[in-house]
């Protein structure tokens, strides 16, 4: 995922607080004493089902999600009170759902053709049928969402300019569209106000600040309003509008090190803060009735969510849960009914439904194995350790069950996608299944991560593959500190920027890590930089400041990218790629595969032909799973 996926996190990054002179430190891990302690294969990891959405239908008795459970991601719905599950589609692509029609059993969703990121707006009629609202072989579209009276809704879509995602009405009755935002100053529509009538919109001016300006599209022709109102760089970004248009409340960086949400008044153009925390606050958004509020913290990793009653004041308390973090609040219609979605290390998402105010709540879903005894997964710990400059760079530690001072276990370091994405606790089938079979996983959060503060965020800018990738370096170094890790068999790992990072560590420190596993990653900058997908035009600017101009910066770029070092790696090496991915392109891992292997060095390479950026589908999720295991067994 480059900066914000190659940069939407640049957008929202809060970015992270540097302790230059604090010591190496780490959540203490004991050894427990595992009866019975059993090693699970992929395909039973994988029997995990993996589901996504929470949104209610208008009479409050069904819930719609995506599962998984037929290899692919494909749309079904939950019955409130029985928990019954019925699938409505049956695709063999990846289906991402919306919601509900207002005011009838119609269904919105979306789906992309084997991950190639061109995402169509679909409907599904109450009699099955499905119509591709948004057809167009380059066409990309958005949902948005729907007017107040549910007589229209709201569409972002490419189809005009490849460029640029202009904003459509749609009639939800006769699904014809009207033109209602021409995006010809290459913007990003943020945010549609609940009332239709204004647009928040936002202007990269660089990967450190973001311009936020007010459309009034009663008065189209007078000028954007800036909302953004201070002198110097900083990133800004809409969060919500109030159901009365009185308000529309924002997020920057503009005051401190962290992201926080602000309330600008639209009569009178007045500022004014509305939650501080001393980490980033990634997200706010209302119910319908403006009621409830939902506020989403990055706290050191995790997602901490708290939902208010803003007719108390008072943050809602839900009944006694299992352990994990909610996500995904969502409000029928009448807002008496709350769903969400609980998460952990150890559990994957279940879909909960809460009478609010009762005194208990509902599980809709199990998603984990009958198969896998939660007692043999393992609960993450924050680790810290001080990089080769003495700055402090944290990490989720995984420690294998039966790791201990007389069972080194071999470890393996993660590297997100990114640049600038984050590691967080949660669920992984991939991690889980690694550490289960006996791997320690240290996911290192390294310099240019977001969650940590600006000034750690942009530590990397225009440096990667060297301070990031020292890191890293130390990062190892931390773990052959630990009494339970073998300090001679520490691998490499990531996906895209973090595959890239993998090629990196083989390339340019070749004798620290005795293997690779490059997942997707970039490793030729100039050509991934010049093959941008016209989709991010408007990102353009953002992502030369990050990562450098290929017209200007390309000896420098030539200089960190693998490819082009690929003479120094010496140490055995997995490539896994999607043959669709619009971001990193095949050609990138091909070219790598055949460079290290003219080096007589131990290459694989799995290539999934219908995958793009990431690997939706069950069997080729197993399958890599698998092949990582292989791999590591072999050769760590």
């Amino acid at each position: 995922m480059l900066k914000r996926s190659l940069i939407a996190c640049a957008l929202v990054a809060g970015l992270t607080a540097c302790n230059l002179t604090g010591q190496q430190t780490t959540t203490q891990v004991t050894t427990p004493s595992v009866a019975n302690f059993k090693t699970y294969s992929a395909e039973t990891f994988f029997d995990t089902t993996r589901i996504m959405g929470s949104a209610f239908r208008a009479d409050a008795q069904k819930i719609l999600i995506s599962s998984d459970e037929s290899g692919v991601l494909n749309l079904y719905e939950i019955d409130v009170k029985s928990g019954e599950k019925t699938q409505l589609t049956q695709s063999s692509e990846t289906t991402y759902p919306h919601r509900y029609f207002p005011n009838d059993n119609r269904i919105l969703f979306t789906r992309d053709n084997q991950g190639n990121e061109r995402f169509h707006l679909f409907v599904r009629n109450e009699d099955g049928q499905v119509k591709d609202l948004t057809p167009g072989e380059k066409v990309r579209a958005r949902f948005v969402g729907f007017s107040q009276d549910g007589n229209h809704f709201y569409v972002l879509s490419n189809k005009r300019d490849e460029r640029f995602m202009d904003l459509y009405s749609f009639d939800a009755k006769t699904y014809e569209s009207k033109l209602i935002y021409k995006n010809d100053q290459n913007l990003e529509v943020q945010r549609l106000s609940k009332t239709s009538r204004f647009i928040a919109l936002s202007k990269n001016q660089g990967n450190k600040d973001t311009d936020l300006f007010l459309l009034d599209l009663k008065k189209p022709s007078a000028p954007l309003v800036e909302v953004s109102n201070v002198s110097h760089e900083a990133q800004f970004a809409a969060a919500a509008f109030s159901k009365d248009d009185k308000y529309l409340y924002y997020g920057t960086d503009a005051h401190g090190e962290f992201y926080q949400k602000w309330r600008y008044e639209i009569a009178t153009q007045k500022h004014t803060p509305y939650i501080e925390k001393n980490w980033d606050i990634r997200f706010l958004y209302f119910s319908d009735s403006d009621r409830y509020r939902v506020v989403g913290v990055n706290e050191d990793s995790s997602m901490k969510v708290t939902v208010t009653d803003l007719k108390t004041g008072k943050d809602i308390k839900l009944p006694k849960l299992p352990a994990g973090s909610i996500k995904a609040v969502d409000f029928s219609a009448d807002e008496k009914l709350m769903s969400f979605h609980l998460n952990s290390d150890t559990s994957p998402n279940n879909l909960f439904v809460w009478e609010v105010g009762s005194y208990s709540v509902k599980q809709l879903t199990s998603t984990l194995s009958d198969k896998i005894n939660p007692e043999h997964l393992v609960e993450s710990t924050i680790a810290r350790f001080n990089s080769f400059d003495g700055l402090e760079v944290p990490g989720v530690l995984y420690k294998p069950k039966l790791a201990s001072a007389t069972n080194k276990v071999p470890a393996m370091i993660f590297v997100h996608g990114g640049p600038g994405g984050q590691s967080r606790t949660g669920y992984s089938a991939r991690t889980q299944h690694l550490v289960n079979q006996g791997y320690a996983v240290f996911a290192v959060n390294n310099r240019g991560s977001s969650g940590y503060g600006k000034t750690f965020f942009h530590l990397d800018d225009k440096r990667h593959g060297e301070d990031d990738l020292q890191d890293i370096v130390w990062g190892k170094k931390y773990l052959q500190e630990l009494d339970w890790v073998d300090p001679e068999r520490i691998g490499i790992m990531g996906g895209s920027y973090g595959g890239y990072m993998t090629a990196a560590a083989l390339a340019f420190e070749p004798e620290e890590f005795k293997v690779g596993i490059n997942i997707f990653g970039v490793t030729n900058w100039v050509r991934t930089l010049e093959s941008i997908p016209p989709w991010w035009e408007s990102f353009r600017k953002a992502l030369y400041e990050e990562l450098g101009d290929p017209a200007v910066d390309s000896e420098r770029l030539h200089r960190i990218s693998p490819l082009f070092h690929a003479k120094n790696i010496t140490k055995p090496l997995l490539v896994v790629q999607g043959a669709n991915d619009p971001r990193v392109l095949q050609v990138e891992s091909d070219e790598l595969v055949e460079a290290v292997r003219s080096n007589n060095v131990p290459v694989e390479y799995v290539l999934f032909e219908d995958e793009g950026h990431g690997f939706t589908k069950k069997e080729n999720r197993i399958e890599a799973s698998q092949a990582y295991l292989d791999f590591l067994k072999q050769h760590l």
